[in-house]
């Protein structure tokens, strides 16, 4: 089961064989993490549910990334940079190499724990296009080497002549971060060195180029902080280090550069900043690169920035999901208690960032409570990224639908889909952790693990059926009697703390003890930072086991978070739950889970690929000659990661619990009849009839339709009625998103009724209006017909948008 020589073969190849020729130092004592990680190959997992997703990953993700890969031209850029063919740079962003870098390091992980000839021979010839992309100094970045070639490129702005000039948006530093990542991963997983001497060479050059009275720029995007490290740790050779310090100090320092400001957290001095900000991806991968610099040198300065910023995010601007960034403008940060859910962005490679963070926090500091949010992320947030496929994706993770969201296969800024597929292998490496004479159980799932504490191996292996069911029995097999300490983590739901902070809480205040025996005699829960010590001899055929109180339970969001009040979710262990359509006769708006609802959960093989659904009694709101009409119904809520696999349609995390944030079902109207038609370039046609009310001009998270990219054209959209009728007044309420994005109201617009084969003019008795945040009616003579046109002229420089459009 075990590949016993995957690690030492790692330690032998680093240290010994290749020190010639590389790594002049492995030896000797250095600061690190107080708490280890073990290797990913040193858990396998025999599950449902995370071998599963393994095993998915390896048959069809990454098979199907590399195919999307080749057709958007990512791949061909490195052919055509190393002069193997001919043209112009494929794809659409300069810093898509980062792409195949991501997908090479998840591919390696994906082979280090199943043998692949095929996919080990597919990465070879790969890593030669990559390899032949090298510029002879170092140098790689096929946007700009394709451009000195002559061909053209997409953002030639961000790509000067001038190497790093442009670093704030070409992401050339963000680009090799990951490239050290995969060759880390490609070199330990086959102990080959073709990628790694790219790597290094790489490096090298960087190292020559940046630093004190040199290039003084820090990274646009955050991630070559964590690739340095990793560098650091593989050779022994500081200067990758110390190259990595130098970036996280020079954020926030006006010495050799204009400061990026907030959206790249370039505001203030890494040690300076206490709240998060900006794009969320950035500030997470930096706040990891932050806690491996602290572990590798000691420096308490950035562990209590890094305490701070945690608390910050935690406390006040995390989502149930786990996810973060709450705002699609700069995919990152909001105000705090700012966690809107139709318009939620929590982006799939966040929540991927944020669980890196988290766990490194956990090494630090030894406390459960980190892992508490990473498990949350692990199942929620990062776990809706990807579908049960395996071939469709999530960009943002949103905690509520109409309908306008569904999985994509792949994307024109495709960070996402390679985060997915390296994270996925990976996730054996979280499940135990070492220190000293201890070893930290954090994760629960049926499996077998081998972890070294010192010189002692200690077999393990897990039998359960978590997250569906909270009975887990866990074998300890030392391979010979000795004591050490079991450091079992207890999560914090199953104390009565759904996160850590008082940001979210359970509504039933109901008190849940967990139980943990030893060998069949109950355990005392003292607790040490989250985890239950549990220190004696053990000996081969030792037993532990966990009963967690599994059960459905109502959570409540802080008062201060205003998209959540008169809400209530639904969770059970470590799962997040959401009513869908399809279980719920095809709307969840309208429905209503009163407080004390009772909840009762079963087991359902035959849906989603086997799930737990959790059922209420609740209420169900429709209009009926304008009076509100309420009727008892029960409610089906599946878990959050399984949602948008049956179909567009209603999703809510949240649902209401006092009448006043019910949407009661509208009855069917002129408009919702309709069948819509829009002009070239229109987005979400469908949207305008659909009778969900927005807040405001810029409310996105009910859906609407747009004709960005398109600006200062004239645009149109017609409604067909299925036979004809008279109609004398349409209101529209304009899509606005001024200071977000690119659409605003109209220049001007005018209404169309069809006559015969002609489309005529109404007769307007009102001014056509322009206004935000309402419905512009206009009146006019009434008309018989089958269709209605509202022709519009976009403001010069934008785009335009509509929300709803009535008819009446």
């Amino acid at each position: 089961m075990f590949r016993k020589l995957a690690r030492p073969r790692f330690i032998i190849f680093s240290c010994l064989l290749l020190g010639v020729f590389f790594f002049p130092s492995c030896s000797g004592e250095k600061k690190d993490y107080p708490v280890s990680q073990v290797s990913l190959t040193d858990v396998r997992f025999s599950d449902g549910f995370w071998s599963k997703r393994i095993e998915t990953n390896g048959q069809v993700t990454i098979p199907h990334s590399f195919r999307q890969s080749e057709e958007t031209g990512r791949i061909k850029n490195f052919e055509i940079a190393g002069g193997l063919a001919e043209g112009d740079f494929c794809s659409r962003y300069p810093f898509d190499d980062s792409d195949i870098y991501k997908l090479i390091e998840g591919a390696s992980y994906q082979l280090w724990l199943q043998p692949n000839p095929e996919l080990d021979k597919y990465l070879d010839g790969l890593i030669a296009k990559i390899a032949a992309a090298q510029e002879k100094d170092g140098y790689l970045y096929t946007a700009r080497t394709i451009k000195n070639k002559g061909g053209k490129i997409p953002l030639e702005e961000w790509v000067t002549d001038k190497r790093w000039e442009k670093e704030k948006d070409a992401h050339e530093l963000y680009n090799a971060g990951h490239l050290y990542e995969a060759a880390v991963a490609h070199y330990q997983a086959t102990g080959k060195k073709t990628l790694l001497e790219v790597a290094l060479k790489n490096a090298q050059l960087i190292l020559k180029d940046f630093g004190p009275g040199k290039v003084m720029l820090p990274p646009g995007h955050q991630e070559i902080e964590i690739g340095l490290v990793k560098l650091y740790r593989l050779t022994g050779e500081k200067k990758y280090l110390d190259l990595a310090r130098f970036f996280l100090e020079q954020r926030g320092n006006k010495e050799g550069h204009e400061l990026y400001g907030f959206y790249s957290q370039d505001h203030l001095p890494v040690r300076e900043q206490t709240e998060a900000v900006g794009h969320a991806v950035r500030a997470a991968y930096m706040y990891s690169g932050m806690a491996d610099m602290a572990a590798l040198t000691g420096d308490q300065g950035l562990v209590q920035a890094l305490d701070k910023l945690w608390e910050d995010v935690v406390f006040r601007k995390i989502y149930l999901t786990g996810g973060i960034g709450s705002t699609g403008a700069w995919e990152g940060f909001g105000p705090a208690y700012h966690l809107p859910n139709g318009s939620a962005y929590a982006e799939t490679c966040a929540s991927i960032a944020n669980a890196f963070w988290n766990y490194r926090m956990f090494r630090l500091h030894g406390e459960a409570k980190y892992l508490d949010v990473f498990e949350r992320i692990i199942y929620n947030g990062f776990l809706s990224g990807i579908a049960l496929s395996g071939d469709l994706f999530f960009y943002a993770n949103p905690l509520a639908s109409f309908g306008q969201h569904q999985r994509s296969p792949w994307f024109g800024c495709a960070c996402c889909p390679p985060n997915i597929v390296r994270f996925i292998p990976q996730l054996g490496q979280y499940v135990y952790a070492t220190s000293s004479d201890q070893l930290y159980i954090n994760l629960f799932a049926r499996s077998q693990g081998r972890v070294q504490l010192g010189d002692l191996r200690v077999d393990l292996e897990q039998e359960t059926d978590y997250p569906w069911n909270g009975e887990i029995l866990i074998k300890v097999n030392p391979a010979e009697e000795d004591e050490f300490t079991v450091r079992l983590r207890i999560p914090g739901w199953a104390l009565g703390q759904p996160i850590p902070g008082d940001l979210y809480f359970y509504a039933d205040k109901k008190e849940t003890r967990p139980v943990v025996k030893v060998n069949g005699e109950e355990v005392a829960l003292n607790l040490e930072k989250g985890f239950l010590p549990l220190t004696r001899k053990w000996k081969p055929g030792d037993v532990i086991e966990l009963s967690l109180p599994l059960e459905p339970r109502p959570v409540l969001a802080h008062e201060k978070v205003k998209d959540d009040a008169g809400l209530v979710a639904v969770e059970r262990g470590p799962l997040v739950y959401c009513a869908e359509w399809p279980d719920n006769n095809g709307r969840v708006s309208n429905l209503l889970l009163p407080d004390g609802a009772p909840l009762s959960s079963e087991y359902r093989e035959d849906l989603l690929g086997g799930l737990v659904v959790v059922r209420a009694a609740g209420k169900a709101y429709r209009m009926e000659k304008e009076k509100v009409i309420a009727a008892d119904q029960e409610i089906t809520l599946i878990p959050y990661y399984a949602w948008a696999h049956r179909g567009r349609g209603e999703m809510a995390v949240w649902l209401a619990r006092e009448e006043s944030r019910v949407r009661p079902t509208p009855e069917p109207s002129l408009a919702s009849r309709a069948k819509v038609e829009a002009s070239e370039g229109a987005k979400g046609a469908r949207f305008i009839n659909d009778q969900y009310e927005p807040e405001r001009s810029i409310d996105h998270s009910v859906g609407y339709l747009h004709w960005w990219p398109k600006k200062g054209t004239t645009e149109w959209v017609s409604y067909e009625f299925p036979a004809p009728v008279r109609v004398a007044e349409a209101a529209v309420y304009w899509f606005d998103d001024t200071g977000l994005g690119e659409c605003r109201v109209p220049a001007s617009w005018k209404l169309y009724y069809k006559k015969g084969a002609a489309w005529v003019p109404v007769n307007n008795l009102n001014p056509y209006g322009v206004e935000k945040d309402k419905y512009n009616a206009v009146r006019f003579s009434p008309v018989v017909t089958t269709s209605l046109k509202i022709e519009l002229k976009c403001q010069e420089k934008f785009s335009a948008g509509i929300q709803e459009w009535r008819v009446k």
